[in-house]
């Protein structure tokens, strides 16, 4: 007992210190915390610059230090780290994709996020509490038997629930709905969610303890060019900075950035709105999409329904949506899960997407001479995120193409090479 009451008395001490630091440093205006990166300031010049501060960028950073010991790197954010859509994505990780093209890709992410908070040694909050997507009809069920074999081909985990294998896992659902009935679903137990903030934050802090410089507030106006059209350098609004090597990874700006070397990509920017009500207590066991319709859901931590649907119909790079998606993803989490009526929606967000025609993302060179482009994720951005950094920090390094992101090239559209995983990309028809 004597024991006892001393581990309860240190704990509650070390909570009270806890409460008390934590009062401290916000009415002092956090003076005595320590940042968790350098806030460097440019120098003249490095061996790899990448362009963007969210998750790929500072993924591909961190791994080019890490993996590949090219520390003499530097990292431009136009904003502030994770200001873009880093965070402002509703956080699912998966791998529970169809093709040979990207199931390796977002397998292997999955694998680097099951290790990612031991690499990092950073809290990035994974939780790998499953990903059910439902069905509603035998043509989905023989779609989704399909995507479940190929994915346990690649040795991926997949199981198909009948109609009571759901109904245990989530009873709560609208079973009996007289237009989409759910008669079963795919699930994938070690798909699930991850804290988007501080996956930013975590590879921030690590690639900045390995000797990357990340460069906030510093936004890219332009390249530097040799006579020969190699790339030497860029431009900034903190002014110009060499370089032997530039990376590109800023989603939806994508458009935007390859224009300042005369390049026009094969992808449209498209806003994307995402949801979150009112804590409630614990509820979804998951992550549950509908299969009727483009509507997904999940609970944080906080006990907020995390949801979301369909791009916008037009292209923007507004960071706000537009009233007949809301309406739409508010119908879709109505008809799965009546009960969702009930809460209130908190706030809302809007991301810009990097739509690509086939749904499936770009990281490969570009014809310019020693600038690579990272690009096109449409609605699989935040899950790719340690597969993404690692496979852009190999290209960049070794000039080669890894592996698993060989199928991502830029010249597929034009070569027939489409990875098409059955329209997630961009939709010409809508606009």
């Amino acid at each position: 007992m004597v024991q006892i009451s001393r581990a309860v008395s240190r704990k509650d001490v070390g909570m009270r210190y806890s409460v008390w630091s934590l009062a401290k440093n916000a009415l002092t205006g956090h003076r005595d915390w320590r940042p968790a990166w350098r806030d460097a300031a440019p120098k003249s010049s490095y061996d790899v610059v990448i362009v963007g501060g969210g998750g790929h960028g500072l993924a591909t950073a961190y791994y080019l230090a890490r993996v590949h010991g090219i520390t003499n790197v530097a990292l431009i954010e136009k904003g502030w780290i994770g200001g873009g859509n880093a965070g402002r994505n509703t956080t699912i990780i998966r791998s529970n994709y169809l093709l040979d093209g990207n199931i390796p890709f977002y397998e292997l992410s999955m694998k680097l996020w099951e290790g990612l908070e031991q690499e990092l040694n950073y809290n990035a909050m994974v939780s790998q509490r499953g990903v059910l997507n439902l069905f509603h009809n035998d043509g989905q069920r023989d779609a989704y038997v399909r995507r479940g074999n190929a994915m346990r081909l690649h040795g991926v985990d997949a199981e198909l629930l009948d109609r009571e294998g759901v109904r245990r896992m989530a009873p709560f659902l609208n079973f009996d709905h007289a237009r989409f009935p759910i008669q079963g679903g795919l699930l994938q137990r070690r798909g699930g969610t991850a804290r988007h903030d501080a996956v930013n934050w975590g590879y921030a802090r690590a690639a900045s303890a390995l000797g990357v410089d990340i460069i906030q507030n510093c936004e890219l106006t332009g390249f530097r060019r040799a006579p020969d059209g190699r790339v030497t350098g860029v431009e900034t609004s903190r002014g110009a900075i060499g370089c032997r090597k530039a990376g590109v990874a800023v989603a939806g700006h994508s458009s935007r950035v390859a224009a300042m070397a005369g390049l026009r990509l094969p992808i449209e920017s498209h806003v994307l709105q995402a949801f979150v009500s009112e804590a409630l207590k614990p509820i979804l066991p998951g992550v549950i999409t509908f299969g009727a319709g483009h509507f997904y859901v999940s609970q944080s931590d906080k006990g907020g329904l995390v949801f979301g649907g369909d791009i916008d119909g037009y292209n923007s790079y507004a960071q706000r949506g537009n009233l007949s998606v809301v309406e739409d993803v508010c119908e879709g989490g109505m008809a799965l899960m009546p009960m969702i009526g009930r809460a209130r929606m908190l706030r809302s967000w809007g991301g810009i997407m990097d739509m690509s025609m086939d749904g499936s993302p770009i990281i490969d060179h570009t014809p310019v001479s020693g600038l690579y482009l990272n690009a096109g994720w449409c609605y699989g951005g935040f899950k790719a995120t340690p597969a993404s950094g690692w496979c852009f920090a190999h290209l960049i390094a070794t000039d080669r193409a890894h592996a698993a992101s060989s199928a991502y090239r830029l010249d597929r559209f034009a070569r027939g090479y489409m990875i098409d995983e059955k329209g997630v990309g961009a939709q010409p028809n809508l606009h």
